[in-house]
């Protein structure tokens, strides 16, 4: 069918990049040598991440907190150095993206801190070289996915129609938010799979 689809929108780790928080947690661990169970409590048990996904800290009290949970400073280098370990490109999905990219403009929304994107072409640079600028953190609109506001304000940014828009995430939950704040919405599951999607749409 011909599509009236402006713009595509991925989520980046669990499609375009995997994700591990096994070796997150553990790179923490050696850097801080606290046992990786606090590491994980500090991140995520004590509500920190989701704070700083939401945008409801910024960068810098995010780490001073983190630093405060595990009882040693955290510098910026160690939260990137942990954070690298976490990340490695999908290079089939990269493919895809790079085949719409001829025809349609693409972006990545991603449930994360601006840590992640200021740096991403240290922590994902495949990423970095298809996306250019236009790879954005969910703190940048002030919500995390699912929340409406998160993709409303992604495509509101980028002069786009929520009904002139695909996302693209791995997360059920995600899909039916985005669903719901009037966009496309396709789950992810292999880029085999999501460049069947794709064509269907017209955009392969």
């Amino acid at each position: 069918m011909t599509s009236s689809i402006k713009l595509v929108l991925f989520d980046m780790e669990g499609v375009l990049s995997h994700y591990d928080r096994v070796a997150r947690t553990n790179s923490m661990s050696l850097i801080t040598g606290k046992p990786p169970e606090t590491v994980r409590h500090a991140i995520w048990g004590s509500g920190l991440e989701a704070r700083a996904d939401a945008g409801e800290i910024t960068d810098d009290a995010y780490l001073l907190e983190l630093g405060n949970l595990l009882g040693c400073p955290i510098s910026r280098d160690d939260w990137l150095i942990a954070r690298h370990a976490s990340i490695t490109p999908n290079a089939e999905s990269l493919a895809v993206a790079e085949r719409i990219a001829t025809r349609r403009k693409i972006a990545v929304l991603t449930n994360n801190c601006r840590l992640v994107t200021d740096h991403i072409g240290y922590l994902n640079p495949p990423v970095a070289k298809l996306f250019g600028s236009h790879v954005y953190p969910s703190a940048a609109f002030g919500a995390a996915k699912p929340a409406a506001e998160a993709y409303l304000g992604c495509v509101g940014y980028l002069g786009v129609e929520a009904r002139e828009t695909l996302f693209i995430d791995d997360s059920e939950a995600n899909v039916k938010g985005a669903l719901d704040a009037g966009l496309h919405a396709y789950r992810f599951v292999d880029a085999d799979a999501l460049s069947r999607e794709l064509a269907r749409f017209d955009l392969l």
